[in-house]
């Protein structure tokens, strides 16, 4: 007897297993297949965000510019660029430390400089001043770009001395994560980390620069009515940020650095610049045009490559920040202190002497300088890295420290025990979530029937979904042939995407077959910048250690490029949240699919901490659309992002400005009662890199 129960039990198992590796090998090639190309996710956003260009103003008078750029001025710098910073940061008095001289050439004095960012976070800096200096004299801020060397750059060097010899103080500090701050933890993508406790990122490079400009203006030998600003690259971004936000900047010349937001698009992914020029919010309302009309009538050369190796080609850029802008000059009757100058002596990205020369002449002209244009040779002083090295502290604060430390100070209200305090407290906490998530409603407005399958007892329909923005989503719908359209619906996300949802990618056997099993219906989707639906376009690029950053080269491989970071950090730039948008399409699928199947319940099942993130996010602001939501692969906390640390590549939509200020998992969970949250699993947190 006991040898034939054990015999019915192996029989019943054998057939368990050998349906489930059925299932799974039908389901995985529904799965697989690709719905949607990236190209089209790609032309969507960028229609998207077109949408989103600002117009310039169209002002009647010098008068009514004059004010409206002072409006402008203040809501970026006290809205946006500070936004979270503390105050006693923002409006302290410059800290600069005097590190000694550098043995110097004829003619001028090198002087090693370290100064306070914020409290814990220093850089260094390079002065060169005229010998002998008498009274108050022109003064420049040369700001870096992407160059690992920093401030210790030759044409650098070359260029601050050939100021101070043709009688201009020289200011060159280095840059955040460039130079002495080039460690891991400064790269500049990791301002996101800043954005996600509640400071806006590009905070920490304004206050940066502004310091330059803050230690000028109080220099006794400084005559403050002629400071100037100029830069290449990230310098070039640098200085059309700082000398239109700084009206102590009275003559500006940005290299290579900057084009529109709709430039960007128009060439992405070359244009799109790091994060800290896309910062959130930035670009609403305003963007780098108006930027460069608000230097009206200051006098201002754009300097541009014809042929540039890295981004922002003179004839490229000329018809979105110069030939619109000059109108603004007219006004005042100062249209010939707007310049523009294209440099073709040289197809690489650069700050050489041709550019140089212009720059001088720029200089010389409107500091009213007795001094030439040329260059003055100057290769004998150039120093090498280790000359000018020094001065920063050991403990000296990284971005993802200052974040790390910014997090420790955070201090949210748990949620109270008992009603009706509680359901006022999740009223609070929703309205709260809806704002930081700028959360934004949207309708599935078309479906496309992509393809179905119907055998092995397993039915399915493949979807795109067109969304009422323009943008759209991929899903397949899953279920055993005898189960009902009323049965219980599970929606599946992965951060994988659906691919990621038939395999075993993330350690785990899907969850896929196992709702079938249970007699569900499923619907897997792939969420915007997620599987079927993330963008990517090809293009040819490599990898250029000296930048730091992908560059694209006539005659380099052609390669297929996700581009989900470039478009995230735009969307943030215009004022949307990648993290509300993803929401609000995986509620209009739910309610899409109440329509389409009447379920008798919906749960949500996700696998990874994008999709754990958005589940729970998306559960919180409609806390009766799931009964359940099943968390695996997921994190402890939101802290989990600053401590591994997460970069925004892996999860750009995750660092939302002032998410984790104000929510964490917990919190978000409690917030979707009566939703019931399951988590399974955590990721080991590896702080390899702390």
């Amino acid at each position: 007897m006991k040898s034939k129960t054990l015999l019915v039990l192996a029989i019943l198992l054998s057939a368990t297993l050998v349906r489930a590796q059925t299932d799974a090998s039908v389901i995985e090639p529904i799965l697989t297949e690709q719905l949607q190309s990236p190209q089209v996710v790609t032309y969507q956003l960028q229609q998207f965000l077109m949408g989103k260009v600002p117009a310039l103003p169209v002002p009647s008078s010098a008068e009514q510019w004059t004010a409206e750029a002072q409006r402008i001025r203040r809501h970026l710098l006290d809205d946006v660029v500070f936004h979270g910073w503390p105050q006693e940061w923002v409006n302290s008095p410059p800290r600069f430390e005097d590190l000694g001289s550098v043995p110097a050439g004829k003619g001028y004095q090198l002087h090693r400089l370290l100064y306070e960012i914020v409290p814990g976070f220093y850089c260094t800096a390079l002065l060169y001043t005229p010998e002998p200096l008498q009274g108050r004299v022109p003064a420049v801020l040369n700001v870096m770009g992407h160059f690992e060397r920093g401030n210790k750059m030759e044409f650098e060097q070359k260029f601050c001395i050939n100021q101070a010899l043709k009688g201009m103080i020289a200011l060159n500090p280095d840059w955040v994560g460039m130079g002495e701050l080039n460690q891991k933890l400064n790269e500049h993508w990791f301002a996101s980390q800043l954005d996600l406790v509640g400071l806006n990122g590009v905070g920490l490079f304004y206050l940066a620069m502004r310091r330059g400009i803050d230690y000028l203006s109080q220099n006794p030998n400084v005559d403050t009515n002629r400071i100037g600003v100029t830069g290449l690259s990230g310098g070039g971004w640098q200085t059309i940020t700082i000398s239109s936000l700084d009206p102590r900047v009275e003559v500006s010349i940005p290299v290579a650095g900057y084009v529109n937001l709709q430039g960007r698009l128009e060439r992405l992914p070359g244009e799109p610049g790091d994060i800290e020029q896309n910062p959130t919010d930035f670009l609403v309302g305003q963007d780098y045009s108006t930027l460069t009309a608000m230097r009206a009538p200051r006098p201002t050369l754009l300097i541009d490559n014809a042929e540039d190796s890295c981004c922002f080609r003179a004839p490229l850029v000329k018809p979105y920040i110069f030939d619109p802008i000059v109108r603004f000059f007219k006004l005042y009757g100062e249209e010939e202190a707007f310049q523009f100058y294209q440099s073709t002596s040289i197809s690489v990205h650069n700050y050489g002497l041709e550019e140089r020369l212009q720059a001088y002449a720029f200089f010389v002209k409107h500091f009213n300088l007795t001094a030439g244009s040329a260059e003055i040779p100057v290769g004998e002083d150039v120093k090498a890295y280790n000359e000018l090295q020094g001065g920063i502290p050991e403990d000296n604060l990284t971005i993802v420290g200052l974040a790390r430390k910014m997090a420790g100070k955070l201090q949210r209200p748990p949620a109270p025990p008992n009603q009706p305090e509680r359901a006022e407290w999740s009223s609070s906490q929703r309205a709260t979530l809806r704002e930081v998530v700028r959360f934004h409603p949207v309708t599935v407005s078309h479906t496309f029937l992509l393809a179905n399958t119907n055998h092995n007892q397993v039915e399915s329909v493949s979807y795109r979904f067109e969304m009422s923005n323009g943008l759209g989503a991929t899903g397949v719908w899953l279920k055993e042939t005898p189960t009902t359209n009323h049965a219980p619906l599970t929606i599946v996300l992965n951060d994988g995407g659906k691919k990621g949802a038939s395999s075993e990618v993330w350690g785990r056997v899907p969850e896929v077959g196992e709702r079938m099993e249970r007699g569900e219906q499923v619907l897997v989707a792939d969420l915007l910048f997620t599987g079927d639906d993330a963008p990517s376009i090809p293009t040819p690029i490599v990898w250029d250690a000296t930048w730091n950053q992908y560059r694209y080269l006539v005659g380099a491989k052609v390669e297929l490029q996700g581009t989900s970071y470039l478009f995230s950090e735009m969307l943030a730039a215009v004022g949307e949240r990648p993290l509300g948008m993803e929401a609000a399409q995986l509620i209009s699928l739910a309610r899409w699919a109440q329509n389409q199947w009447a379920p008798s319940r919906i749960r949500l099942e996700s696998t990874g901490i994008r999709s754990q993130v958005i589940s729970l996010v998306t559960a919180a602001l409609d806390p009766h659309l799931f009964s359940e939501v099943a968390i695996h692969d997921g994190m402890h906390s939101l802290s989990y992002l600053l401590e591994k640390p997460v970069t925004y590549q892996e999860a750009p939509d995750l660092f939302c400005l002032d998410l984790y200020k104000d929510f964490d998992l917990d919190s978000l969970a409690a917030a979707a009662e009566p939703t019931t949250v399951i988590n399974d699993s955590y990721l080991e947190l590896k702080a390899e890199n702390r």
